[in-house]
């Protein structure tokens, strides 16, 4: 029994934290469990794809995790360096967000999006270089001729009618 109160009075007057702690998700976590992470602080990272579209004092930006992309609603002043979004031939920015998860909000249509508390850029986006082929140079070179040649002939053949 003495233990037990010795334990609870230690427990009671040592210094102690509490800490909100978010959670680290991916987007099939947020789509497979979004009643239960409904409401709730997580952290989510994603590369910034499609458009940035600022709406007044807000931006959206949708952030994919290379499975799924989640829309992010952000303060505009929270966006910072953050430029780049990924698109054919260019790699977004890699963002790391930490808000709150709505997987029905009210204020935006019912939409399965993350209110932004907080914003950081993890890599800086980049222009991606697609090389072209000459083996498909050739091919594509070759396949028009042939097409003109195809259409050449029936031209002639039509005249002879």
């Amino acid at each position: 029994m003495k233990k037990k109160i010795l334990a609870l009075l230690l427990f009671l007057f040592l210094p102690t934290a509490a800490f909100a702690q978010s959670t680290i998700v991916s987007s099939t976590d947020l789509i497979n469990n979004a009643s239960a992470l409904d409401g709730q602080t997580i952290v989510y990272t994603g590369e910034v794809i499609g458009d940035i579209m600022q709406r007044g004092d807000h931006t959206w930006l949708n952030l994919s995790d290379g499975n799924n992309a989640i829309g992010i609603w952000v303060a505009t002043d929270q966006m910072g360096t953050i430029t780049v979004a990924g698109r054919y031939g260019q790699v977004g920015d890699t963002v790391q967000v930490t808000g709150v998860f709505h997987r029905a909000c009210r204020d935006h249509g019912g939409d399965m999006d993350i209110h932004a508390v907080q914003l950081q850029r993890i890599t800086q986006g980049h222009t991606v270089v697609h090389p072209v082929s000459a083996v498909r140079v050739i091919f594509a070179v070759a396949t028009a001729g042939v097409g003109i040649g195809i259409v050449i002939c029936l031209r002639r053949k039509q005249r002879k009618l």
